[in-house]
């Protein structure tokens, strides 16, 4: 019986996973798209691109800081009744749809949309005549947003390993301040780890 509980919540949490992934690629995408559009200058859509990149790691960031968060500090922060450690607590024993989220939807997601956006930028410097159409300077601009991206991806890995407290602290903050002008609990369900009196 529990078996199969677990079996069905698996799948459903799977199913949403999915849904949830194509919704967003598709929000992500039609907003840098917009975006790359509207802006006019190349700095400005190179921006657009960072800030896409950027995002990937910060999200792996949380992800990693969530699998490697230990409870016991956020134990003691949530006995002193600290801002947001009863949610932090509750994001490391939900680590792992956590980390499925943050890592593989959004971190996955911000890559695919960052090489489409390496490649319209391509495109947009070949149209404008600021380079000639070559397949050699989509293959540096690819390389050099992957190595940002890895680059950036490893650092903060470390940074997440080292200060998974802080990193989870600090999310569970933002995502009570966002839940607070939703309705429900979207973040954090119907149960968090009790308060200690």
């Amino acid at each position: 019986m529990n078996q199969n509980r677990k079996n069905g919540q698996h799948l459903r949490w799977v199913a949403t996973t999915t849904l949830l992934t194509f919704v967003l690629a598709v929000l992500l995408s039609v907003t840098t798209q917009l975006l790359f559009g509207i802006v006019e200058s190349f700095i400005a859509a190179l921006l657009v691109l960072l800030a896409v990149v950027f995002i990937g790691i910060l999200f792996d960031m949380i992800g990693i800081a969530a699998t490697a968060a230990d409870e016991v500090p956020l134990l003691a922060k949530a006995a002193k009744k600290v801002s947001g450690a009863r949610e932090a607590l509750y994001l490391v024993r939900n680590a792992g749809r956590v980390a499925n989220f943050c890592n593989d939807v959004v971190g996955d997601i911000a890559n695919i949309v960052s090489g489409v956006l390496a490649a319209f930028l391509v495109l947009r410097l070949a149209v404008t005549g600021v380079v000639n159409e070559s397949p050699a300077v989509s293959i540096v601009i690819t390389g050099l947003i992957s190595a940002l991206t890895v680059g950036g991806k490893a650092f903060g890995k470390a940074v997440a390993i080292e200060r998974s407290t802080d990193i989870l602290l600090w999310t569970a903050a933002v995502l009570v301040k966002i839940e607070a002008v939703l309705p429900g609990r979207l973040f954090f369900g119907r149960q968090l780890p009790p308060r200690r009196k």
